[in-house]
């Protein structure tokens, strides 16, 4: 079996989606994205960083919450093997699930315009990249590709849910969401912190099992791209700290004088290297362990 022969369902900023009939098989490629636009160049080895850092807390996790995960081995085809993934068929949400422990990036505006995110009401005073006294929930709708998601609070999550949600009950579907996500970040930035790192707010997608309704965690888990991560040897509030994930390369792209609409720019080979590294640090610093022992548990058998 090849990823030739397989229907594609789906291709999306980053991942490819399969169809295997009672399930799906996601493969994450080396694609990057920035402000909602593909580049027409790669990140070599990023498509098994994601794979292997959401394999990881994927199974640290699932005594928070059960997740899609099948295998990543039986179903996936060889040239996928280390970026792919066969999962349950779930109904996705549509919303995003955002934890944001630390201010900063569009929250961090937000909050200085007007003292909240997403609804949320911050204490006064507080300075870039400073850890909230709580991790608060700050969903985002879904949008298509090439278009960007938009902040919504609360009411809005619920109200967005009411289609999908069991009896209808938006609200205690977006609760349940809610009290999932945070969970699950506090728990990512407890192991982080251990490992000298510093998880400031994450991304997480939902979906519910189409015979029981339980909610299930689908997508990645706790990426560099779907994660802010920064050392914690660098951090210092007050500041925006360097990241492990593709902060870098945004900054490159605001810097490129680039207007953040499409088509979007190639990407130096500096720019690439830097970033590649980033994300192979990424992996060992979360997971104890060098991405290419992740690549040597899923390869195919010789």
């Amino acid at each position: 079996m090849t990823l030739d022969r397989l229907p594609l369902l789906a291709s999306g900023k980053v991942r490819d989606i399969y169809d295997l009939d009672d399930r799906l098989l996601l493969v994450a490629s080396d694609r990057v994205s920035t402000y909602d636009v593909v580049h027409p160049n790669t990140i070599p080895g990023k498509g098994a960083v994601l794979t292997g850092v959401s394999a990881f807390w994927f199974d640290k996790t699932a005594h928070i919450v059960p997740n899609h995960v099948v295998s990543y081995t039986d179903g996936v085809p060889d040239e996928a093997r280390g970026r792919g993934v066969v999962v349950r068929k779930l109904q996705m949400l549509p919303i995003e699930a955002i934890v944001r422990g630390h201010i900063t990036g569009s929250g961090w505006k937000d909050y200085q315009a007007t003292g909240k995110v997403s609804g949320v009401e911050l204490p006064a005073g507080l300075l870039e990249s400073q850890e909230l006294p709580v991790p608060i929930f700050t969903p985002s709708t879904k949008a298509e590709l090439g278009l960007h998601d938009e902040a919504i609070d609360f009411a809005r999550a619920a109200e967005l849910l009411n289609d999908v949600a069991p009896d209808g009950d938006g609200d205690a579907l977006a609760t349940k969401v809610r009290e999932a996500a945070i969970a699950l970040y506090k728990f990512g930035h407890e192991h982080a912190r251990s490992r000298g790192v510093i998880l400031a707010d994450t991304k997480f997608e939902f979906g519910l099992d189409p015979e029981t309704g339980q909610l299930i965690l689908g997508d990645e888990a706790l990426t560099p791209d779907s994660s802010r991560y920064w050392p914690a040897d660098e951090f210092e509030v007050g500041t925006t700290p360097p990241s492990f994930d593709k902060q870098y390369v945004r900054d490159w792209a605001v810097a490129s004088g680039w207007d953040k609409t499409p088509p979007a720019p190639e990407i130096p080979a500096e720019v690439v290297k830097g970033t590649q590294e980033r994300y192979a640090e990424a992996y060992e610093r979360i997971t104890g362990e060098s991405l290419s022992s992740w690549l040597e548990r899923t390869a195919p058998a010789r």
